[in-house]
């Protein structure tokens, strides 16, 4: 199979789609690889490591004479107006908050499988995992950075001094990107706080962790008081390929302590706040009502080297499975992968896309099996 890897154009987007170590591997396995001038350059991944790996380095205009485009994230409008029937995206997608994108994959043709809502045997989210594990870790990084006055914040240091109180971080959500998240607030000397409505999740918290967090189960009563009081706040819920339930409205933004800081990983699913929206790299961070709000939708994208190594380690099975079987073929033979389809040739087949943006959908099998 021909595969093209495009070089990201999304503001401040470093990660590349496949690693020079990626591709050497697709090509022993006997297939094609083009990759677009410059697109590893900044994490210091050159076209003459790309080259030696055995692919081609070309323009965009060659990468998407393949048949297999493997990106990191979503498609741009001038990316998506380069889509055909012929192809498949391979990438995160993130459609739930973002009709556009939506309208435009659709009318494109082509399979889209998201990263983020491919399954595992255990019911977790394995290309969605690793990306989580870096924003979860960032998350306390950045909120640690805006608390900071001269950026806006509290002037609170998270770890405190001796005789001085440490600052009071609260985490929504006890999942890959909260278990990231509390494990750096700890670390960092905080006092640690994290809201979930699984018991199961905070039980295996409590375990873990005992004294150095607290564990709690979350209702809006609890949620308020909780967000009150905190001067870092993480938002770190997920509904897989939904919208992110909004936790935390305006209202209660007004009551939050003046110089707070929210840290919204949940943006890419529309945010977990009323006031979220999404923000680059190039400007992170913008006030609602004295509270500092960093709501960045690609975060692991200022770790990009890291960031595209771990990836790359979770995708490259799923890259080879569709180009050594073909793309419809390794759709129907992994029902995990297959989870992943949430566009194919015109029509909508993710049920939670659909519900958020009020469009018809059905279900992959259907729709692969009216491809046949």
């Amino acid at each position: 199979m021909h595969i093209g890897v495009p070089r990201e154009i999304k503001n401040h987007e470093y990660r590349v789609g496949l690693t020079p170590t990626a591709v050497a591997e697709l090509v022993r396995q006997g297939h094609q690889v083009t990759v677009e001038h410059d697109a590893g350059a900044a994490i210091g991944f050159a076209d003459t490591d790309y080259s030696s790996a055995g692919a081609r380095v070309g323009t965009v205009e060659d990468v998407f004479e393949a048949e297999l485009i493997v990106k990191v994230k979503e498609p741009q409008a001038s990316e998506r107006a380069r889509l055909q029937p012929r192809h498949t995206l391979f990438t995160y997608l993130h459609l739930a908050p973002d009709r556009p994108q939506t309208e435009g994959l659709l009318a494109s043709g082509a399979l889209c499988i998201a990263y983020e809502t491919v399954t595992d045997t255990r019911g977790g989210l394995p290309l969605l995992a690793p990306m989580s594990e870096v924003a979860g870790r960032m998350a306390v990084q950045a909120g640690a950075g805006c608390l900071e006055k001269a950026r806006g914040g509290r002037g609170v240091l998270l770890g405190g001094v001796p005789g001085v109180p440490r600052g009071r971080v609260v985490i929504l959500g006890g999942g890959v990107v909260g278990s990231n998240a509390l494990a750096m607030a700890i670390g960092m000397g905080a006092e640690v706080t994290v809201l979930d409505k699984n018991p199961e999740v905070l039980r295996q918290l409590d375990a873990r962790y005992g004294n150095r967090l607290q564990t709690l189960y979350s209702t809006a009563a609890t949620l308020e008081e909780q967000v009150m009081a905190a001067d870092l706040v993480i938002g770190a819920v997920l509904v897989p390929g939904a919208a992110a339930p909004k936790l935390i409205s305006a209202e209660l933004i007004t009551r939050m302590q003046k110089g707070a800081v929210l840290v919204d990983v949940a943006i890419d699913q529309g945010g977990c706040a009323e006031t979220s929206r999404a923000t680059t790299h190039a400007e992170p961070t913008y006030v609602v009502d004295d509270v500092v709000h960093y709501c960045v939708a690609n975060m692991p994208g200022a770790v990009a080297r890291t960031a595209t190594q771990a990836l790359n380690n979770a995708t490259l099975p799923f890259v080879l499975a569709l180009a050594n079987k073909g793309a419809r073929q390794a759709l129907q033979d992994d029902p995990h992968l297959r989870k992943g389809l949430n566009v194919a040739a015109g029509q909508l087949t993710n049920a939670s896309v659909g519900e958020a943006l009020g469009l018809p959908a059905q279900s992959p099998e259907d729709a692969l099996a009216s491809m046949s």
